[in-house]
């Protein structure tokens, strides 16, 4: 069973090499990576190019501009061949080399169409948040729960059954393809209660005060169209629980955490 990881990169070279890194230290031999330059103005592509061999021909590249993160997913997801498909951010790993090995022996093991896991969000080499999915349930969608997209996995019959991101939204359309997937009752999702991806602190929707503002008028607007109601409570209880993981990060980890970057 062929697996495809999407990276989408723009002036990465800071970070990109350790995402990179963890691909290639993965047990599981078939994956196919794909990597959506933004055209980065930085040493990024000249990264991607240097790692192009350590691939063994499964490594597939472009540089282009495109119309945002999503619109970026986009092409990566077109450009798959895998029968299951994942994407992997540029300041994202995968938590250790067995990881993908694990996720396609759930999707083996029991039929389904997708897997999702647990996310921590380390500053400094330390967890700050610590992102626990837990079991799906009908329900979960109407008390803001979500599994971490970058934990999420899917058969590319999901996508081409569902569609892919709607890039009309800047910093939701993540949301909205999980609410797309989880409200469909005829799909089966599996979740690993073990960490999947260790997440640097940061991203487009925890940059500043404006940023989280827009998230959270994203969301509305995601919920709505998802037909989640009510909207304004699901936004607020989606908050709590983000709030929620910052302190389980403090209550469950130590100053000895040791991610495995390396």
């Amino acid at each position: 069973m062929k697996i495809s990881i999407i990276t989408v990169t723009y002036n990465s070279e800071k970070t990109l090499q350790d995402t990179i890194d963890s691909v290639l230290m993965q047990t599981y031999p078939d994956i196919e990576y794909i990597v959506v330059d933004g055209n980065s103005q930085d040493n990024t592509l000249n990264m991607i190019k240097e790692n192009e061999p350590k691939f063994n021909g499964k490594m597939k590249w472009i540089s282009e501009p495109d119309n945002g993160i999503y619109d970026a997913m986009n092409k990566g997801i077109k450009l798959a061949t895998g029968n299951i498909i994942g994407i992997l951010n540029s300041d994202d790993i995968l938590a250790d080399e067995t990881t993908i090995e694990q996720i396609v022996s759930l999707f083996e093991e029991n039929k389904c169409d997708a897997v999702y896991g647990n996310l921590i969000y380390q500053s400094n080499g330390k967890p700050v948040r610590h992102w626990k999915s837990n079991k799906f349930r009908s329900k979960s969608l109407h008390f803001g729960w979500m599994p971490p997209h970058p934990t999420l996995y899917c058969t590319k019959e999901v996508y081409d059954k569902l569609g892919i991101f709607d890039s009309a939204f800047r910093i939701s359309a993540d949301y909205d393809i999980i609410l797309r997937i989880f409200k469909n009752k005829n799909l089966k999702s599996i979740y690993s209660p073990k960490t999947i991806v260790v997440m640097n602190q940061g991203g487009i929707s925890n940059v500043s005060l404006k940023s989280k503002l827009l998230k959270s008028k994203e969301d509305y607007l995601v919920l709505k169209k998802n037909k989640i109601n009510p909207p304004f409570l699901v936004v607020f209880f989606k908050n709590i629980r983000k709030f929620y993981q910052f302190i389980r990060a403090r209550k469950e980890f130590t100053s000895s955490y040791p991610p495995r970057i390396h």
